[in-house]
């Protein structure tokens, strides 16, 4: 089976997936990578990785990579598409071969829906990758999104043909007893917050908590990891609050340096709306056996959480302030939702059983036979309600 992943450029959420299924298929895998990697990613000090492996055509690179990138696209069993200049698989589209589209949520539900309708670019977008070849048979979608899924019905999209999907990154294997027990020797429960200082992510929220549980006597100290064009606003307002105390700005730290404090920290806290499309902390933050507290709007969340088994999730602020307290307090609930949520990213989340389903689901269409997932990636993301 020769199968084709066109993305903008390889990232390292992608990369494990990726060499699974090189593993699997060898040769008759290929990633397509449609552009050069932005320069503000090699600044934060991730690798340009479209040079490191084999299995990549760089269709950016030249007219004979471009020529490649586009004829995969009519040879191969099954291809996926990302993020991917359309050209290089309309033809694709028009015959109707096997695809499978990997999309987030759709446009006005992240961006708003008057700003999108009106905006003429994101609407031929729209209609041409979602609605002008609605009527395929083989063209299905992997939801990187639990909301995703949702959105696409609305339009009556994808009948019966989404299936979770999301990112599967590198796992860090750990004794979790070991590391959870290390944990609870903090002389402060750790709280660790991790993204880009932007309005979206909601720093804000961090130093609102604070300034509570520090009114209310917790014993806790926050670590705040990132950078962006809110973070002097930030370390002001903290300044401002008297909160230099139990919240420590850290700023820019490289990504492979962030599982080092995750390892410490006795709970993360997500607090990003629903323009995170996946969140990919959520996975890391998980994998290091931390208490995960998150908002629910976050694309992920849905997808790994199960509520007060492996994490817990917020929707309104005063949940996640009750979260945090009942988790500084408890700490059998630290324990036991650390060690899930473990779990669930080494046995339940891995790039290994993503791209077995994935393979195992390819195979189940061709060869016109049933599959079915339970849960986890390839499960149906979107199930209708049987008529009564």
């Amino acid at each position: 089976m020769k199968v084709t992943f066109y993305s903008n450029f390889l990232t390292h959420h992608q990369l494990p997936f990726c060499l699974e299924m090189q593993k699997r298929l060898g040769k008759d895998f290929k990633f397509v990578s449609t552009v050069k990697i932005f320069q503000w990613r090699l600044d934060l000090g991730f690798k340009d990785l479209d040079k490191e492996y084999d299995f990549i055509v760089r269709a950016y690179e030249s007219d004979e990579e471009y020529k490649k990138a586009k004829r995969l696209a009519l040879e191969s069993d099954v291809v996926i598409i990302g993020s991917t200049t359309d050209e290089l698989i309309e033809e694709r589209l028009k015959l109707d071969k096997l695809t499978f589209r990997y999309r987030a949520r759709i446009f006005m539900f992240v961006d708003g829906f008057f700003k999108t309708i009106f905006n003429k670019e994101k609407m031929k977008l729209f209609f041409d990758r979602h609605i002008k070849y609605r009527k395929n048979k083989n063209l299905y979608i992997l939801c990187a999104n639990a909301y995703g899924a949702n959105d696409f019905n609305l339009f009556r999209l994808y009948k019966d043909k989404m299936y979770k999907w999301g990112y599967f990154l590198e796992i860090n294997k750990y004794n979790i007893k070991e590391l959870i027990n290390k944990k609870e020797q903090n002389e402060k429960v750790q709280i660790i917050w991790v993204a880009r200082f932007i309005k979206w992510k909601h720093p804000e929220i961090v130093i609102k908590l604070a300034k509570n549980l520090k009114n209310q006597n917790y014993n806790f100290n926050i670590k705040m990891l990132g950078a962006g064009i809110l973070e002097d606003k930030i370390k002001e307002e903290i300044k401002k609050e008297s909160l230099e105390d139990v919240i420590e700005v850290v700023g820019q730290v490289q990504s492979d340096k962030v599982k080092d404090y995750m390892e410490k920290a006795n709970i993360f806290i997500g607090t990003s709306d629903s323009r995170e499309s996946w969140g990919a902390v959520i996975n890391e933050s998980m994998n290091a056996g931390c208490v995960v507290i998150a908002n629910q709007k976050m694309g992920s969340v849905p997808f790994l959480i199960k509520n007060e088994e492996n994490g817990l999730m917020y929707n309104k602020y005063k949940e996640l302030e009750k979260h945090v307290k009942d988790a500084i307090q408890n700490k059998k609930l630290r324990e036991k939702l650390g060690a899930n949520a473990y779990k669930t990213i080494t046995e339940d989340w891995t790039s290994n059983i993503a791209a077995n389903n994935l393979i195992d689901l390819f195979e189940s269409i061709i060869d016109k036979k049933e599959f079915e997932v339970k849960d986890g990636p390839t499960s149906k993301a979107y199930k209708r309600r049987k008529k009564i």
